[in-house]
């Protein structure tokens, strides 16, 4: 790597703990108005300065986020289908031009290993490494595997694994409770874990404690951070275990304590 890409990828990492806690908010690219997103800029404001970096797509980041933000943005660039059709049909939407110009440290792209646009995703995988590496660009590979494929080590090795060979700098995939280790193991670039769908908020911390033990560089959390009862506590939460080694306990009791004090004017205090 030379120099503005180490720069760009550092700028996502704690320099203490060497971890990060990207905050993922491109759900609407395909579902539309989700839940705890409906209204992007009232959602993602507070959560700013709990963020190491922002996940987002570019409509959100050009009307949602303040330009005065001092979080690294790292740019979906991925999408076409909505949730209505053929999800892993998706295509390159936005140039590495737009992703400079929005002062991107970093591009993400998903690919579908097992699904039927497999061999065509992997591809644009390619060809946006092939872009960025000219610019000094990150690419973040988002791994999404076959509906019929189990979400365990083999599946996820194969996907990660995959990802790597092609060029992605890091990889965001799922967490399996067996072998993870393994998986990163597997995988000669970070691996951050994806959170998934909604679950409560003990389990959230469970998950991502397990991963980072296990070796995973951190988190790109979005449903478990934004669709909480309380999203700024459970950003810290989730923080004090990527970053200051909480056990389960101390980060759910943190979060409780959060999330029992007072809010005025939409600030905790």
């Amino acid at each position: 790597m030379d120099w503005g890409m180490k720069n760009r990828l550092a700028s996502i990492f704690n320099q203490k703990s060497g971890k990060t806690v990207m905050l993922a908010v491109d759900h609407g690219y395909f579902q539309g108005p989700t839940t705890g997103l409906k209204k992007p800029r009232e959602a993602i404001t507070p959560l700013l300065p709990y963020s190491d970096c922002l996940f987002v797509t570019r409509g959100v980041l050009r009307n949602c986020i303040t330009p005065t933000a001092n979080v690294p943005i790292f740019l979906r660039v991925s999408g076409g289908p909505s949730v209505l059709g053929e999800l892993s049909n998706e295509d390159i939407t936005t140039s590495m031009k737009e992703a400079l110009r929005l002062n991107a440290v970093g591009v993400g792209i998903s690919i579908f290993v097992g699904e039927k646009n497999e061999d065509r995703t992997i591809s644009n995988l390619g060809r946006l490494v092939n872009e960025a590496e000219e610019y000094g660009m990150p690419v973040l590979a988002i791994t999404a595997v076959g509906k019929e494929m189990a979400r365990d080590a083999r599946y996820l090795g194969l996907a990660t694994r995959i990802a790597a060979e092609i060029g992605a700098h890091m990889v965001k995939t799922y967490y399996c409770a067996e072998d993870f280790d393994k998986v990163v193991e597997g995988c000669p670039v970070p691996i951050v874990i994806a959170g998934g769908k909604k679950i409560p908020e003990r389990d959230a911390l469970q998950m991502a404690h397990d991963a980072v033990s296990k070796g995973a560089a951190g988190v790109d959390m979005g449903r478990n951070i934004f669709q909480s009862e309380n999203p700024a506590a459970m950003i810290q939460a989730i923080r004090a275990v990527v970053h200051e080694n909480y056990s389960v306990d101390e980060a759910f009791e943190l979060f409780n304590e959060l999330n029992n004090k007072k809010v005025v004017s939409g600030v905790v205090e």
